[in-house]
């Protein structure tokens, strides 16, 4: 069989590896924290109904939502993950010729979601604290661009975009591109950042995109949501798979709406954790820049994965290695000092 030359020279995207025996995985900035027995309760209770399928889109989950967020309930799109949103928005809107432009390095799916749909990738360089150049970014755009993407919290980095900044990036933004706002971290930041509900709904072409996945602790069950223009959604929809929201996650993203103090407070824990985590880093002198997700990001030079994971191995640890640095994810308490003895031995490879 011949495949589209665009999927073959796609490579896969690589989930984080297996932890090694009696070591950590912090590979895949997943939550620490078991799920809350009221989400197991909800679980277990819609899994007598597994023979049936899901209510189309989720509508008990996408009013609830619509009373969290205050807005529109036909304002929300549901998805197993935001990730399969961000793929479904952008083959809604990108295709042969277009292009679409993203931060780099950020969300490693980006670039396999805008191939796989015919288009082409414009991948713009981090600055040089790795966080978004929003006015290269802006210089990107052609007639050719159909899409941005900005992650905010950015991952791997986990900087941030400024407020000001991105309304400024925006107001340069042709009305006919849509910005994708991927906010899959936004419940871990603890500064001022950018209120992506309030900017959806003063400009139809932002779509806001988060996840139940890491705050929530459901990463197990794939549950995410889109915010936007009901047009735009419904278009996103129509790229989709009919029916891939089940309903195991929607009643999981439910009990956890309905039990959001619970969730806040291990919110807070991790965000405690992380800051704890960073001082501890930069204390032994590793050049972390400050973490705003579930996750830490020690730089380095490509042609050294091969050393890194090496020194990662010997810490007991799994972590997601780049060219560019390694993303750490935030765990047990417990890897803290290995986190920190790798990242000091990754810092001297430099």
């Amino acid at each position: 069989m011949r495949l589209r030359p665009e999927i073959a020279a796609v490579p896969p995207y690589q989930q984080g590896r297996p932890a090694p025996e009696g070591g950590f995985k912090l590979s895949s900035n997943e939550n620490p924290f078991p799920p809350l027995p009221a989400v197991v309760e909800a679980v277990q209770r819609e899994a007598e109904r597994v023979n049936r399928y899901p209510r189309p889109g989720s509508p008990l989950l996408q009013q609830a939502l619509a009373r969290e967020l205050g807005v529109d309930a036909e304002r929300i799109l549901i998805g197993d993950g935001s990730a399969s949103l961000l793929q479904q928005l952008i083959h809604a809107v990108a295709g042969v010729g277009d292009e679409v432009v993203y931060a780099w390095r950020s969300f490693d799916a980006y670039p396999l979601f805008v191939r796989t749909g015919g288009a082409t990738p414009v991948e713009v360089p981090l600055g040089p604290d790795h966080e978004h150049d929003l006015d290269a970014m802006a210089a990107a755009i052609t007639e050719r661009t159909r899409a941005v993407l900005v992650c905010s919290p950015n991952n791997p980095t986990g900087t941030i975009v400024d407020p000001g900044e991105l309304e400024a990036f925006l107001d340069r933004v042709p009305s006919d591109v849509l910005v994708m706002l991927d906010e899959a971290y936004v419940e871990f930041v603890r500064e001022p950042v950018p209120d992506g509900i309030a900017l959806q709904r003063q400009r139809d072409n932002v779509v806001v995109l988060r996840t139940f996945s890491k705050a929530y602790g459901l990463a197990g069950l794939r549950v995410g949501y889109a915010v936007g223009d009901p047009a735009v959604l419904r278009g996103a929809d129509l790229t989709g798979v009919p029916l891939s929201q089940t309903a195991l996650g929607s009643a999981a993203a439910i009990a956890a709406l309905e039990h959001r103090d619970e969730n806040l407070e291990r919110i807070e824990q991790i965000v405690q954790h992380r800051d704890a985590l960073w001082r501890a880093l930069v204390d032994a002198g590793v050049a972390v820049p400050r973490p705003h997700g579930n996750f830490l990001w020690v730089p380095s030079r490509p042609g050294q994965e091969d050393a890194i994971h090496d020194i990662l191995f010997a810490n007991r640890l799994v972590a997601k290695v780049f060219p560019e640095g390694t993303r750490i994810s935030v765990g047990e308490p417990e890897a803290d000092e290995l986190v920190v003895a790798a990242a000091t031995a990754i810092q001297a490879l430099q």
